[in-house]
Order: C-alpha cells, then structure tokens, then sequence
C-alpha cells in the first residue's frame, strides 16, 4: 500500500532575491489589479486548443499540485492519493469545491475528465491518459473516491500524470463532442483561483479572482493580461510602468539594465527549460547514431552560454533532459569533444576525400541548413555559433532566419536538416513526457522506426511495479538518449524576471514556471500546502 501523500510542506517560501541593485522599498501583499503581458495569444484558455499553461493554472486545478516538477507534489482537489497496487490507484475528493458557475465538484467530473482527454484530439496533457501510462478506466468508488486501473504498471500516477492533468467540468464538456473539443471558443469554466471574464484576440484577457476558492481568496483582485509580442515592447512598457510584469523573463542583455532601475526588482530563478539545436534524424546521414553524437560532441556549449547568454545560467554538457530535474539521472555527460566528434564522423567513413575542409558522405558534400525564428536574434546568434562549430569538424551549415509559422510548418513536415528551438518544462522534467516524446515524434516515432535498444528499455519500463525501478530504467533511457540524441540542449539558463516592485510583493518561484502563476497569487500558506514555490538561494 502506497502511503497517502503528505499534506504539509517541508521547503520554505521564496524570498524573492533581486539579481542586482538596491533592495526594493516594500510593496503591496495584495493589490485590486495588475497587469502583466503575455508574448502570443493563444485563444481563451481552452485546453484542447494550445493554450499557455500559465493560463490554464489560472483558470483550473489538478488532483495533485503544483505539477511533476518537483520531488514531492501535494493533494489538491484530491485530500489524499494512494496505491492500492501497482496498476491501482485512488483518490479521496475535497468536499468543499464549486466550480466558477457554483455547480459542485465531484467524482462525475474526475471520471468524466480522464475518459474525455481519452477520446478527444490528441493535445498536451491526452498522452497521460491513453499511451504514458495507459489508464483502461476510472470509476467512483463512492460519492467521495475515483479509483484508476491502469492497462500496464502505473507506479508513477499519483506523482506524475495526476499532478499534471487539469480537471474539467463535466456539465459543460459533455455537451462538446471529443471531435470537436479544439474548436470551443466560449470563456471556460473551472475550479481555480481566477475567472476568465473577457477574452479579445487583440486586447488580450482579463481575469477576476475567484473569492470562495478552496485555496484561500486571491491576494490580487483583477489580472488583466495583454497581448505584446513584441520583446521590445514588453519591456519598454515595464520601465514606463504601463505593465507591472510579464510572462516573458528578460533576455541576458536586460537583466543589468532593470537590476538598477528605480521600481523594478529583477528575480533570478531557476529554468526547466532551455534552448536546443533539433536533429532531423529522419534524414541521412542524422539517422545514424554515430554521426548525431558527433553533432553533439562537436558543439561548444561553454561558447555558446558565454557568447548567446552572457554567462548567465551553465553550459549544457550534461545533455537531456534538464539537470535540475527531480527524475533526471546523475552523473550524464555530454561534453565539448571536437577530436572525438572527428573520430566518430571518420569512423562513419564520412571523410573530406577533395581536401576542401567539407566531408563527403553517400549523397554528396555534408551541406546542411540550420533553421531558426528570424525575429529572435538569440536563436539566430546561437545557430551562427553551432555552424562555425560543425565547420571545424568537416560539417558546413548555413543559417536561415525564417517567420514563425514557416518555422512550425517545416518542424511539422520534418523539412529541415537542424533547428534551434527551446523545450520547455513539460518536455525536458516530466519524466513521462521524455518517454511520450520517443513514441510521438518528437526525439523519436518508436515503434514506427526501429530503435530496439530504446525498445527493449521500454518494454522493461512498462512492467516495472514500482516507482524507483521505474525511475532506474529511465535513467537508462536518458543515458542511451544522450549517447546518440536527436535534441542538443545549446545551454541551461538563468531565468530573470521583471516586475514592478513598487505594485505587489507576493512574487514566488515555482519550479518549471518562473514567478508569473497562480501561486504568487494565492495566500502564502496555499502555495506552502501545496509543495508549489521553492525556498530562497
């Protein structure tokens, strides 16, 4: 039997620290409104549809929290969460919990929810249902319980895939055939902190806190969130005081501008994510494990953290997925070794035979293109620093800037030989989501290609009956991942995060989402309850 996940916290609250400067006068705890901008819109907060995962915290909450991020994550809708064996799992409700309409929460909506992420489009959070782990059914025990069985050993459910699955209403939903689950534009409905009352593809959103939430009343009355793409924009309307935060840290370039400007505080954080030059491993010669580890052998990441981020976070030689993650194994090595890398390519037989400092391989000169988002000029920068990397080893690279939606199209159709990008948290400290993306597409399209060493380490995985087995093996996959990747985290950065230290004081770090979330608006002792902010550094 699974003991029940502790309620109670042990780490302390974040002191948020100022990266530079003098220490800011005191702020507000709580405040009527702020105003903080997001960098894209992404339609009003429907989960099926691509929505910013700040947003949907806002709006819903999960059985457990705050997410697979950190070590011990805590019962939230659910009071207690516990295994019955290793395929079976169930879960104690709160009592106490309407949704924003005043409809009560209940095990119809726990059951409803994982059956309907089952049956709907495949989006962010439908893999935890129907392929990592694969939950056959949900039932409710009583008026108070929902019992999971899963089709294989799921040892890992209550702190990972319930920690990460938002709960929807089952009175709304149900009315919304699965097929058409992307296509819902009405403002949603949950249990969390926030209402979205007003969406507009211009303006941006504007929430509204919720007073009865089960977590405690909100410190901030009214979020009005703006859309502003642009980086320049954003911070320019900071410094002006036309917004009081962002969603968006700062670039290293700006961090020691705000650090000495009068009312605003910089908050170094940590970040589960980081940028990362992908390896089209659908194309000659980058199927071939040889040759995507000399790619990575020949990249000079202490280069590239210097030179693309100013210093400012560690260079990337212990590979994927992120260091600072709870499920990520110690001890992987993915160094800066351009002889190594040269001995690997001429062991492939990819050699310069003409002398012209360009290897040849079956299909001509090793001539590719890097791909980057042209209005990001730090992608661009590091793609041009890769480039001159792989020119040292024999592998010549142009650099192409290109839109976005252009850049999204070709990833979509695999049309591209490398591409800089940036993972975020979902994909590089979620252990199962490192599992998901070798089956998906994404590092990998297992079993559609043939990858028998990852196979066979699956295969042990999805029998494993316990927890810590099962994080044994996924070591394993992430040593095996790392000896012939398909991504090349580029560095692992320090994230800073401006806000208007003269407007509100309840800002928190929460691993894997900065300090722009729920949790720095909720009462203190909620987000302690809930295992969700980390102590000061």
């Amino acid at each position: 039997m699974r003991p029940v996940l502790p309620l109670l916290l042990t780490t302390g609250l974040l002191a948020a620290g100022c990266a530079g400067g003098a220490v800011p006068a005191p702020a507000p705890e709580t405040t009527e409104r702020l105003t903080v901008a997001i960098q894209e819109d992404r339609g009003p907060v429907n989960l099926f549809a691509g929505v910013s995962e700040p947003l949907a915290e806002l709006v819903y909450d999960k059985l457990v929290a705050p997410s697979p991020y950190v070590d011990e994550p805590q019962p939230w809708l659910a009071t207690a969460v516990r295994a019955v064996d290793p395929s079976t799992w169930e879960v104690d409700l709160r009592a106490d919990v309407t949704w924003h309409d005043g409809k009560p929460f209940g095990v119809q909506d726990v059951v409803f929810t994982f059956q309907y992420m089952k049956d709907a489009p495949t989006g962010r959070w439908t893999h935890h249902v129907s392929d990592v782990p694969t939950i056959s059914s949900t039932v409710a025990v009583d008026a108070d319980t929902v019992r999971f069985t899963c089709a294989y050993p799921c040892p890992e459910l209550g702190e990972v895939t319930l920690a990460d699955l938002p709960i929807i209403p089952a009175h709304i939903w149900s009315a919304v055939p699965p097929a058409n689950a992307k296509k819902v534009t009405v403002l949603p409905v949950g249990t969390g902190p926030y209402r979205l009352v007003a969406y507009d593809a211009a303006t941006g959103y504007r929430f509204e806190a919720n007073p009865g939430y089960f977590g405690g009343a909100p410190r901030v009355r009214e979020l009005v969130v703006p859309v502003i793409e642009d980086p320049s924009a954003t911070f320019t309307a900071l410094r002006s005081g036309q917004i009081d935060a962002a969603f968006r840290p700062l670039s290293p370039e700006l961090v020691d501008q705000f650090s000495g400007t009068a009312g605003i505080q910089v908050i170094s954080t940590g970040a589960f994510q980081f940028p990362e030059m992908r390896i089209n491993y659908e194309r000659a010669p980058f199927d071939r494990p040889e040759v995507r580890r000399a790619i990575s052998r020949a990249i000079d990441k202490e280069q590239l953290l210097a030179v693309v981020g100013l210093g400012k976070g560690r260079a990337a030689v212990q590979g994927y997925p992120h260091p600072d993650s709870p499920h990520t194994a110690p001890g992987l090595s993915t160094p800066y070794d351009p002889v190594e890398a040269r001995a690997l390519l001429d062991g492939a037989g990819l050699r310069d035979t003409d002398g012209d400092g360009v290897r040849e391989g079956p299909a001509g000169p090793m001539r590719y293109e890097i791909i980057a988002n042209g209005a990001f000029p730090i992608d661009v920068r590091a793609a041009e620093l890769v480039a001159e990397d792989l020119g040292e080893v024999g592998i010549a690279a142009t650099v192409q800037g290109v839109d976005a939606g252009t850049l999204s199209n070709r990833n979509a159709k695999r049309e591209f030989d490398l591409q800089i990008g940036t993972i975020t948290a979902h994909g590089v400290a979620d252990p199962d989501q490192f599992i998901m993306s070798h089956r998906s597409g994404y590092l990998w399209k297992a079993p559609t290609l043939p990858y028998p060493e990852f196979d066979a380490l699956f295969e042990r995985w999805s029998a494993a009956m316990t927890a810590e087995k099962r994080r044994e093996i996924s070591h394993e996959m992430q040593t095996l991942f790392n000896r012939q990747p398909t991504s090349v985290p580029i560095y692992y950065p320090n994230e800073y995060y401006a806000v208007r230290s003269d407007r509100y004081s309840g800002w928190v770090e929460s691993p894997g989402f900065g300090v722009v979330h729920k949790w720095s608006l909720l009462p203190e002792q909620a987000s302690r309850d809930a295992n969700a902010v980390i102590a000061a550094r």
